[in-house]
């Protein structure tokens, strides 16, 4: 059904009068009664009968009206919102790390918001671990995440963003707690409370005992870096976990690690296969350009 001809009936059952209906509608007055013929035909019922100068509606064409209203105004809806879509304006769905939404995450977007005011765009924030993160994503239920360096093997588009450093914490009584820093390897003796196994920075850490020449003596394990920092300030042992304000609070000893040097990068990630509204497009450029402008300083 041409939708130019509903756009028609519409406005010739509103106004009843074929000459005021075309020059409303712009076109011709033969080209109206053509367009309403050849509805009528498809439909195969009259919707419009003469009187006198004017036109009225059949009880064919009064039961239409309702339906072509509705189906109009929907597709009216419709195209205004992929219009609005189109000018930037939309759903962002950002996932995130825990440890990034304290600070970093807040920021991004109120900054984002406040450089945008013209438009209508809104957020939903999402937590979760990395592997959660990068699962989401692929599932479609996120179009950006904020998170460890995801696999070759995902196929997945990621930048670095922004980092986190590493420390190595202790409680007040430890032997190492007198210290401002530590190199990894003075840590291999000690009981360590440690990432458990799917966590982003199980394998990070891992790798940083191995360059510091041998194997973590773990004695307990635990997915949250908030939850080791309050078991270490009890005494269970030593961690490396990421540098937190929480740990000011806790009776803790923070230590720097002298070697191996690290810095924990977080990166934005997006699966590079799947369309990116422009929403969302331009709060990856908005990222990406504060990340440039901070790598320079």
């Amino acid at each position: 059904m041409n939708l130019d001809h509903l756009r028609y009936f519409v406005k010739l059952a509103e106004l009843r009068h074929y000459t005021k209906a075309a020059q409303q509608l712009c076109i011709t007055q033969p080209s109206l009664s053509h367009a309403i013929r050849q509805l009528e035909s498809e439909l195969g019922l009259p919707l419009f009968e003469r009187s006198g100068r004017n036109t009225t509606l059949t009880p064919f064409g009064e039961e239409f009206l309702d339906s072509a209203r509705q189906a109009l105004e929907t597709l009216d809806r419709g195209i205004a919102s992929l219009q609005r879509s189109a000018r930037g304006d939309g759903l962002v769905r950002l996932g995130f790390l825990r440890p990034l939404g304290t600070d970093y995450v807040p920021r991004l977007a109120a900054g984002f918001l406040a450089a945008n005011p013209e438009k209508n765009i809104r957020f939903e924030f999402h937590t979760d671990r990395t592997q959660g993160l990068l699962d989401g994503l692929l599932d479609r239920r996120y179009d950006l995440v904020l998170c460890s360096e995801p696999s070759p093997e995902l196929e997945l588009e990621s930048v670095p963003v922004t980092g986190q450093g590493l420390v190595l914490i202790a409680s007040k009584g430890h032997p190492l707690a007198s210290r401002h820093s530590a190199d990894l390897a003075e840590a291999l003796p000690y009981p360590q409370v440690y990432f458990s196994k799917g966590s982003g920075l199980r394998e990070l850490v891992d790798g940083l005992f191995a360059a510091a020449g041998g194997k973590p003596n773990i004695a307990y394990e635990t997915e949250e870096d908030q939850v080791i920092a309050g078991l270490v300030s009890q005494g269970f042992g030593i961690a490396v976990v990421p540098y937190m304000d929480l740990l000011l609070k806790l009776d803790l000893a923070i230590l720097e690690i002298s070697s191996p040097p690290y810095e924990r990068k977080f990166f934005m990630v997006h699966d590079g296969k799947v369309f990116m509204p422009p929403a969302v497009q331009a709060f990856r450029d908005y990222v990406l350009k504060r990340a440039s402008g901070e790598n320079q300083l």
